[in-house]
């Protein structure tokens, strides 16, 4: 039992308020016990089937996971708790691969499952936008070919304005320091080595783009974000809304 997952009265304060309620069929069996074994199955990556019997019946832990993900629940629960202001200060960009396990092959789908050909093999990316301490506001999620770049202007657009950005090099095109620019915004981003012309850039801000990784490092904790398993990538991707809203949020 003392190696168990449970949610604290903090964390669950501040999740409860957002869960569904007044819900046709049966009454649902208690919530944050379930919901505290999905967390177990993230941090410890075992499989569904292997939930400790003190969360309750694997089929509900695993129902209640995959039903609420078809939902979008926990995307929108993350959602509901980050303060998007904190991004008027400064926000960090970047990507991080996953591994896809062989059993998140197989599904239907293609492009859709977001599962690519990679240096690192078959893989999965995800994007994420944080804000000032490091904390993930934005997921989204692409196959592991997909170059950091295109996903610049689809993050930025769910973030909103924000005063300063800080990026690798990989966000090096003149296309986002235009938009950037644009906006008002400060663009920390350093050149890369082919640019005929060098840009310039706050060297001193650019060393706090350390948080962003620790928080990919922080997420990867969770051995079932650490590696893919899951066929569908809104599963995966509810699983890393899960992990962010524990780690960061609550």
């Amino acid at each position: 039992m003392s190696r168990l997952f449970w949610l604290d009265d903090e964390a669950w304060a501040a999740i409860e308020p957002h869960l569904p309620k007044n819900q046709p069929g049966a009454r649902r069996v208690d919530d944050r016990r379930v919901i505290s074994g999905i967390l177990h199955v993230l941090k410890t990556g075992c499989r569904w089937q292997d939930c400790p019997a003190e969360y309750g019946p694997p089929t509900t832990i695993y129902n209640r996971f995959n039903r609420w993900s078809r939902r979008q629940l926990w995307s929108r629960i993350l959602e509901a708790l980050v303060a998007r202001g904190v991004l008027a200060l400064s926000a960090s960009i970047d990507s991080s691969y996953v591994k896809a396990h062989r059993s998140a092959h197989g599904g239907k789908g293609g492009r859709r499952r977001a599962i690519g050909t990679s240096r690192g093999g078959q893989t999965t990316k995800i994007h994420a936008v944080t804000d000032l301490l490091g904390r993930p506001v934005i997921l989204r999620l692409t196959a592991g070919n997909v170059a950091d770049i295109t996903m610049a202007g689809p993050l930025l657009d769910a973030a909103g304005r924000v005063r300063c950005l800080i990026a690798d090099k990989g966000y090096d095109a003149n296309a986002l320091r235009k938009r950037l620019k644009a906006e008002g915004a400060a663009v920390v981003i350093p050149g890369r080595s082919n640019r005929k012309v060098p840009v310039d850039y706050d060297a001193v801000r650019y060393k706090g783009r350390w948080r962003i990784e620790a928080a990919f490092c922080r997420l990867k904790d969770f051995r079932r974000i650490a590696t893919r398993y899951d066929k569908l990538a809104r599963n995966f991707l509810s699983a890393v809304a899960l992990a962010t809203l524990v780690a960061f949020w609550v």
